[in-house]
């Protein structure tokens, strides 16, 4: 492993990510949108991280990045792509503004796509490069499975960020190029804080107001409970480092119990469960 691009590194996921993989030995470039950024992540991990300056949604900003790992790879393979830049916009979907739900897949959905196609020639589909192929990790979440309400968008854009990954990794097969999920569950970054700064933004709506206040205070209690960075930073680390990685890792705090109701529970007993918790009542008809 000598070489890995991670996008969305300014904090969080992609930040631990890149703590965990410097660790490792690896030479790493992360992406960011903002020079002071950039420069405080170079002062932060030192001379074997290149911080790439780049939105995931901008093709020739992403291009331009490529061309400049290409360089700095002189004729080498990419050992790893990391796709962890994303967000979440929450609302219910019966009035989120179309501009939100275009930017939520945009951002979490067509620029995993972007960055990929930029980078899959280092990545080994340019059989001219000395090296093994590469592997590709996309982050998910536990959301792509669950599907919460509020969170409708954002459940979309993972989902369809799964279902990308299987079709890629498919695809992919003449070339070696592995493409994995990570899909964590609840992680303790400081997006917490700013959710619960912003709740007034989206917690008043006349119809679902406490529910979504219950919902979102709930969202933000277990994710300060939740995994460090640095753990699911480990995780990608096995995914992209272990012989035979599975192909979807779920690291987080949830139980097996929690895990095997999402997984095996009927829809409509899933859809009472979440009901019951949140105070949405099914109307008598």
């Amino acid at each position: 492993m000598n070489s890995v691009v991670v996008t969305g590194v300014s904090s969080g996921i992609g930040y631990g990510t890149v703590s965990v993989l410097l660790e490792r030995g690896v030479q790493v470039f992360g992406s960011v949108r903002r020079q002071a950024d950039a420069e405080r992540l170079q002062a932060d991990f030192g001379e074997r991280f290149t911080p790439l300056l780049f939105d995931v949604t901008d093709e020739a900003a992403v291009a331009r990045a490529a061309a400049q790992v290409s360089a700095a790879l002189a004729g080498r393979t990419l050992s790893g792509l990391v796709n962890n830049a994303g967000v979440a916009v929450p609302a219910p979907l019966y009035n989120q503004p179309a501009a939100d739900f275009r930017q939520q897949l945009d951002i979490n959905l067509t620029g995993p796509l972007l960055v990929t196609q930029a980078f899959l020639p280092l990545l080994g589909m340019n059989r001219k490069l000395q090296g093994p192929p590469g592997r590709i990790v996309n982050v998910s979440s536990i959301g792509a499975k669950l599907s919460p309400p509020f969170l409708g968008a954002y459940a979309a854009s993972k989902a369809g960020l799964e279902a990308l990954s299987d079709s890629l990794r498919r695809e992919l097969l003449p070339f070696g190029i592995d493409v994995l999920v990570v899909a964590p569950g609840s992680v303790a970054t400081p997006i917490w804080d700013k959710a619960e700064q912003g709740q007034a933004s989206w917690a008043n709506d006349p119809v679902y107001q406490r529910p979504i206040q219950t919902f979102a205070a709930s969202m933000v209690k277990d994710g300060r409970a939740g995994y460090t960075p640095e753990q699911i930073g480990e995780s990608i680390w096995r995914a992209l480092s272990r012989p035979r990685p599975t192909l979807r890792a779920a690291p987080g705090p949830e139980t097996p119990l929690t895990r095997l109701m999402t997984a095996l529970l009927p829809k409509r007993a899933l859809d009472a469960v979440i009901g019951r918790t949140l105070g949405l009542k099914r109307a008598k008809s």
